[in-house]
């Protein structure tokens, strides 16, 4: 078999336990994209590490995050072909202890940049500017920013996952693959109640187009028109971040259980089974009374809010 056709094999074999139909596509692009030209008709037992290098070498420093997926995915389709007894011997894609002793560590190349985000002290400034403002885009930033969530969580957020103040994430939807439940406060209703008063179609916040949510775009163009295109929609997850670690006293894991973040330790994991609910609501009703504070005024004691 041809490598391109191992790949796609590889695909079809693990199809079913990736979440969407996109991911897999995404998967078979990048090989198609850096590896077919190089050796996509070679017989899979013929690719060695010259080959792999000739894909690799030219996007390491230059594309380093797509180099070490194509990395990645070249090594997984080799290793599947070794399995299937279409190639033997040491999979020449593999990092630790081969790759690793021809090309710099990515931490030496990569380097990562972060979301841009507003200080904590400046939101509640940033808030009342953005009540100001008018549009669709602009409530379901302020959602977004509420709820602490992804964009993509909130640009799809549906009518059928309102429950009263409980909003639910189904899994699909979600970064991590489990469900999401969040506590609701009462300004995140407000803007529920404004959208439901105009409401069409299955989405809580719907984009020009019949059918369709809103554009990952406009959330963009609202900061933008606010002049704020220094930020970024997903920043204000790490100014919820900073703010909860800098000015609350809520643990960790309930912090982390918020942003939807799973737990790292996972011995943790194991027996820390529930979603820290009650404990998250208070924590998002602290982040509201926070969000809605007199610009001017000192960060308040949030843990007075626990009670």
């Amino acid at each position: 078999m041809s490598f391109d056709q191992c790949a796609e094999a590889y695909v079809e074999a693990h199809r079913a336990g990736w979440k969407s139909d996109k991911h897999a596509g995404q998967w078979g692009a990048t090989l198609k994209t850096y590896a077919t030209p190089v050796f996509g008709k070679i017989d899979v037992a013929a690719v060695g590490v010259g080959l792999v290098l000739k894909v690799l070498e030219p996007i390491w420093s230059s594309k380093n995050e797509t180099a070490h997926r194509v990395r990645g995915r070249v090594e997984s389709v080799l290793d599947w072909a070794k399995a299937r007894g279409h190639r033997s011997g040491e999979n020449p894609a593999r990092w630790r202890g081969h790759l690793d002793q021809l090309l710099p560590a990515r931490g030496k190349v990569h380097k990562v940049e972060h979301h841009a985000a507003l200080p904590y002290a400046e939101l509640p400034a940033f808030m009342r500017d953005l009540r100001k403002r008018y549009g669709v885009a602009v409530l379901a930033l302020e959602f977004c920013i509420l709820t602490a969530t992804r964009t993509s969580e909130t640009l799809n957020a549906a009518w059928s996952e309102i429950d009263g103040s409980v909003w639910t994430i189904p899994a699909e939807r979600m970064k991590g693959g489990r469900e999401h439940r969040i506590p609701l406060c009462d300004r995140a209703l407000a803007i529920i109640k404004e959208m439901k008063a105009a409401k069409h179609g299955a989405f809580i916040f719907p984009g020009a187009r019949r059918g369709r949510p809103l554009s990952n775009m406009a959330m963009l163009t609202a900061l933008r028109r606010m002049e704020r295109g220094d930020l970024t929609t997903h920043g204000f997850r790490a100014t919820f971040r900073t703010w909860a670690a800098e000015r609350s006293n809520f643990q960790r894991e309930v912090i982390e259980a918020a942003l939807a973040h799973a737990i790292g330790d996972k011995t943790e994991a194991a027996y820390q089974r529930g979603d820290l609910f009650e404990k998250r609501r208070r924590l998002m009703m602290a982040w509201a009374a926070y969000c809605e504070s007199k610009p001017a005024a000192k960060v308040s004691n949030v843990t007075a809010l626990r009670s």
